[in-house]
């Protein structure tokens, strides 16, 4: 099995990403965009699906060390072994015309024996290339796919693998960048190794010069900026949820999805995370993607998209690939897709809202959109719905679904009134007040003092955390306090948050999950607007301990093991962690941005009888 999610760090040129494991070896890597077919899928499988593995020729007797250069993606993993001491330094540099990743052995002390083993298996480890040497050049080609491998190192084949066995002296430096390239096109000229890593590192410096931030935080916080960037598809602007499919929720379970795609929930948070951040031409690229992607009939809105604005995301299972620690099926494409999910019509009603109160230039396609998305919702706000989890079960009235259609309204009727939009706002703010009114009568259970799930269930569930954060109720409304106290009493286990009891998501799969990271970014903001500071930086501070070397957060914890779960580095993690950090910083972050536009205890319906 590939190693612990968390031993990777990631390296990316944002347009796709690789993986690189402690122990030197690139486990994934999708090329040329981040839904492409891997050429490297060991994480998902054993090394005979693709790997690029350059690490000590003795690693029983190595100790390795790692960080990513200061303010860039660059990552340097130093290897002390019984002959010396030998960095390896990987990158990919934003690319002009094709990626490429450039790994380059540095001696540091003494004399060290290096060892190289180069796995190319196109289409998820299930093609292996045709392989050609010419002068300096090794060329693997299959299908569409043509990767050149450029090195000074000799290497030579081995049971369908490139190998090269080499030592590096203290201050030598040996190169090695790999180029992709499509199959029917010229192979690209060889790139300098040395001058590429030197050249990535400037970039990232001056992306970095953009950043704003500068609370007590600062390496956690531009870490995850970094990661943000890093999960970015330059040439359209959208963000991908994670570089990664098929890490499960579970070791050996069924609950294992493909992340590789541009989720409509983030949009808000994303947002904030950036702007907040520094980022304005990334959080505007951001809205730019949201909106062509969102074009056409509104009954036909998805949840998510390819990083283009693609619409046809069809699930597929890869039976030749055991899976991460045997945990199956392994999945490309998402059939989510598919599923009506009512919560995003009114996260891109708050995305607009939020990026013209944040100062993001006008959009003049953007009330267009709007309003087309309030003309569905003035029915379909009423209809069941998957829920922000994706439950592949029955449809349910989730009480955040809802609540998310108020904020469709109402962020609609603001517009009106603040911005000078043309819209009905009068009638728009009777279907606001109706759809709270409705929530507090079926979403509110008296006898616990508590919001629930859905409508008529007894459920809990961590989205309800989310309720002040958009404005429908106040932090301290004592149906919000009653809420927080109970979802500590449910669904806070070791410290952390559950998403909700999977057993009661009747969804055909197997329970079991690790502790949705985002989930408990939401209570510590919740107790940052209840006045409880000390609490919220002790759970923040106890989230950024479950980070890995390099400061990455997956999916999931799973605080019994010890063991980061689900698919990484992912966005959501991240961008909780960001705004988090702005919320206990100042009382201007986005909780409180978004909190100012509820409707004010006065205006708010009682508590039911």
């Amino acid at each position: 099995m590939s190693g612990p999610i968390e031993d990777y760090a990631l390296i990316g040129d944002t347009q796709t990403a690789a993986l690189v494991g402690r122990d030197g070896s690139i486990d994934w890597l999708c090329l040329p965009r981040f839904d492409s077919g891997a050429c490297f899928a060991a994480l998902l499988g054993k090394p005979e699906h693709g790997r690029w593995k350059l690490a000590p020729s003795c690693p029983g007797q190595v100790t390795a060390t790692r960080r990513y250069r200061p303010d860039s993606l660059v990552l340097e993993t130093e290897y002390t072994t019984p002959e010396g001491v030998v960095r390896v330094v990987d990158c990919m540099p934003p690319r002009d015309r094709t990626p490429d990743v450039v790994r380059v052995v540095q001696g540091i002390r003494g004399r060290v024996s290096m060892n190289m083993q180069l796995v190319i298996r196109f289409d998820y480890g299930s093609v292996v290339p045709w392989v050609t040497r010419e002068t300096g050049e090794l060329r693997a080609v299959a299908g569409p796919d043509a990767l050149s491998l450029f090195t000074p190192v000799a290497v030579h084949g081995h049971h369908l693998t490139t190998v090269a066995d080499f030592t590096v002296s203290e201050g030598q430096s040996v190169p090695f960048v790999l180029r992709w390239h499509p199959s029917h096109e010229p192979a690209p000229p060889p790139l300098d190794g040395l001058e590429a890593v030197e050249d990535t590192v400037a970039w990232w410096k001056d992306w970095f010069s953009h950043c704003t931030y500068q609370g007590a935080w600062p390496e956690a916080v531009r870490t995850s900026l970094m990661t943000l960037k890093a999960l970015t598809y330059a040439p359209t602007g959208g963000i991908v949820a994670a570089a990664t499919t098929s890490l499960p929720e579970r070791l050996g379970g069924m609950r294992n999805w493909d992340y590789r795609f541009c989720w409509l929930r983030d949009a808000t948070f994303t947002l904030y995370a950036l702007t907040l951040g520094g980022f304005r031409e990334e959080a505007e690229a951001w809205r730019s993607w949201l909106m062509r992607s969102v074009a056409g009939d509104p009954a036909k809105l998805q949840i998510m998209y390819g990083v283009g604005g693609e619409r046809r995301l069809t699930e597929r299972t890869l039976p030749w690939l055991p899976g991460y620690g045997a945990s199956k099926p392994v999945r490309t494409g998402n059939a989510a897709v598919d599923q009506f999910q009512l919560d995003v019509y009114g996260e891109v009603m708050d995305a607009l809202h939020q990026a013209h109160r944040i100062g993001l230039r006008d959009d003049p396609r953007a009330w267009d959109v709007a309003l087309v998305l309030m003309d569905f919702l003035e029915s379909g706000w009423r209809n069941p719905d998957a829920g922000m989890w994706e439950v592949r079960g029955d449809l349910q009235h989730f009480t955040y679904s809802k609540v998310m259609a108020w904020v469709a309204f109402d962020r609609a009727v603001k517009a009106v009134q603040r911005q000078g939009m043309q819209g009905p706002a009068e009638h728009w703010m009777k279907v606001r007040d109706l759809i709270h009114q409705e929530i507090c009568q079926n979403a509110y259970d008296a006898d616990r003092g508590c919001f629930t799930q859905a409508y008529g269930t007894k459920s809990l569930d961590a989205s309800l955390l989310l309720l002040p954060l958009v404005g429908f109720v106040s932090p301290r409304d004592p149906r919000m306090v009653g809420t927080v106290r109970a979802i500590e009493q449910e669904l806070l286990e070791d410290g952390l948050v559950r998403r909700y009891h999977t057993h009661e998501t009747d969804d055909g799969l197997p329970p079991g999950e690790g502790r949705f990271l985002a989930c408990s970014f939401w209570l510590a903001d919740n107790y940052v607007l209840q006045g409880r500071r000390d609490e919220a930086v002790a759970l923040f501070e106890h989230l950024l301990s479950l980070r890995n070397d390099v400061g990455l957060l997956a999916e999931e914890y799973d605080p019994v093991s010890r063991r980061q779960l689900g698919n990484f580095p992912q966005a959501f993690s991240h961008v909780g962690l960001i705004n988090t950090a702005f919320n206990l910083e100042r009382h201007q972050g986005p909780a409180v941005h978004r909190r100012e536009n509820h409707i004010g205890a006065a205006e708010q319906p009682a508590p039911p009888p």
